[in-house]
């Protein structure tokens, strides 16, 4: 049975967090290393862990302060799993979702990520059968459309990201496992999903800033384009994210899309360009819109 490390973000959220370490160690796989990166959270979370749960059930690193999404790679290093479960802390896997994850990276070697069926925690009474299913379909499709993965539930080979690198920690928040998917495509591996690995997640809008969301969701799209399109492409969408964001601007009145665009173009150097493949970029559903969706 192959070592697996859950790799789980908490950052002030201490119950879920509590509960989601809870549900990993009821997992019918047992071969199970759990580390859990807090984030500097402030309401006790990492207090709570080194109470309720021992060392050698849960490997707990706590950081002085916030870094977003680069606390993941803190975590991904200390890894010795052969394979990765990425989880938020309100997020967690269904009981069978490991053993059927590791049974297909053992079928395909060039299987980078399983992407996780993500389900809403709050059906999870009415989800419950399907742990029982024996329907492991791949969702994706290499002919068509395809999505990166989602971090609250996703099964990354540890050797993929010990060649390709983590999450970009320049993004902080929002796109990081997109930036992640086109280096894991380019270098070769596959993403696919199946709809018999399933995670279930909270959805939870708590400690989510209004204006947070949509201005890492803006600057990092820009990034995202410069570091990785082919320059015709690179070209087009960028002024189609600058015409988007100057009409949101004004439809939302509220200049946070302005600010983002001015931040991504001051800070460039915190990007390397590395351009890959037209195909690559032209099989990833990347849509703009979440950028401009999430101002309240």
């Amino acid at each position: 049975m192959e070592l697996v490390s859950i790799v789980m973000l908490s950052f002030n959220r201490k119950n879920d967090a509590a509960e989601g370490i809870g549900e990993l160690l009821a997992q019918d796989y047992k071969n199970l290393e759990i580390i859990v990166v807090d984030n500097g959270s402030t309401d006790g979370t990492a207090q709570m862990i080194t109470e309720k749960f021992p060392q050698q059930q849960v490997k707990l690193i706590a950081l002085p302060r916030n870094i977003g999404v680069a606390a993941y790679n803190i975590g991904f290093e200390k890894a010795a799993g052969k394979y990765i479960v990425v989880l938020d802390d309100d997020s967690f896997p269904e009981k069978n979702a490991i053993p059927r994850m590791v049974d297909e990276f053992e079928k395909n070697h060039k299987l980078g990520v399983v992407a996780f069926d993500i389900k809403n925690y709050a059906t999870l009474s009415d989800l419950s059968d399907q742990s029982d299913s024996s329907d492991l379909s791949d969702q994706s499709d290499e002919t068509n459309y395809r999505m990166a993965f989602n971090g609250c539930g996703a099964g990354i080979r540890k050797s993929v990201i010990d060649k390709v690198g983590g999450y970009p920690g320049e993004f902080f928040l929002y796109w990081n496992e997109q930036d992640l998917a086109i280096r894991i495509l380019a270098a070769g591996y596959q993403i696919r999903s199946f709809t018999g690995i399933i995670a279930y997640h909270k959805y939870s809008p708590a400690n989510r800033e209004s204006l947070r969301a949509p201005f890492y969701y803006t600057r990092n799209l820009y990034w995202l384009i410069w570091k990785y399109f082919p320059m015709p492409k690179l070209i087009k969408d960028t002024l189609q994210l600058i015409y988007g964001s100057f009409y949101y601007t004004l439809e939302q009145k509220t200049p946070v899309y302005l600010r983002a665009t001015l931040w991504a173009i001051l800070n460039t150097r915190k990007i390397k360009r590395k351009p890959v493949d037209k195909s690559i970029i032209d099989k990833l559903r990347l849509t703009y819109k979440p950028a401009f969706i999430y101002y309240k």
